[in-house]
């Protein structure tokens, strides 16, 4: 499977057989092939831009993640609070739990400043506060978040020459390059589905 670049962490419990598994998965800078043994149960969460963990910057968790070590069949502890695990109908609560418990907390400045607004500070706490908050710079996320866009129009069939002149790729070649960076596919792979799955490929 591919897991294509994502600006976002990602809260994530799977099963192997019998047992349950949850970490956490930072920001990835581009795409990867990730294996998936069979009869694999996954469910992930994934966190807007700016939410981090309390007790992890989000920085340390550029390409890389971390497990939680005290897991039994129905919750995790994170970070000295016990949690149900992660589920499709209850994703919005355990996020819930999380923030009420001080798990995780918000910078709002990271929306500010991809909404294109000046904050209330200088340059340097600017880039710092965005760093640590997402782990990458502004530049950085507005280019994954392009690909990603790019390969859903692409995959449901838009134009390609369309799809590079609405989202302001110089030309077709310069879409070519940011599509085999953080998609891991060309863009004929996309349009004919002869690529291999893509992992988390979420309408943003």
């Amino acid at each position: 499977m591919t897991s294509i670049a994502t600006a976002h962490w990602t809260l994530v419990a799977w099963r192997a057989g019998r047992e349950w598994l949850v970490a956490v998965q930072g920001p990835e800078t581009g795409a990867t092939t990730a294996p998936v043994p069979p009869e694999t149960e996954f469910v992930g969460i994934r966190l807007s831009l700016g939410t981090m963990l309390e007790r992890l910057p989000t920085d340390r968790l550029v390409d890389d993640g971390t497990e939680f070590p005290d897991v039994s069949r129905h919750s995790v502890r994170i970070f000295g609070h016990t949690m149900p695990l992660p589920g499709y109908d209850s994703a919005e609560d355990l996020v819930q739990r999380l923030v009420r418990a001080g798990v995780i907390v918000r910078d709002p400045m990271v929306r500010d400043v991809l909404r294109g607004w000046s904050p209330d500070a200088t340059a340097r706490t600017v880039r710092r506060r965005f760093r640590s908050a997402t782990g990458l710079t502004p530049g950085l996320v507005r280019q994954i978040e392009r690909a990603r866009q790019a390969a859903m129009l692409i995959g449901t069939g838009a134009p390609i020459a369309d799809v590079a002149h609405d989202l302001g790729y110089y030309d077709q070649p310069h879409l070519a390059r940011s599509l085999g960076r953080f998609i891991g596919h060309t863009a004929t792979e996309l349009r004919t589905g002869t690529s291999s799955q893509l992992s988390l490929l979420y309408k943003t």
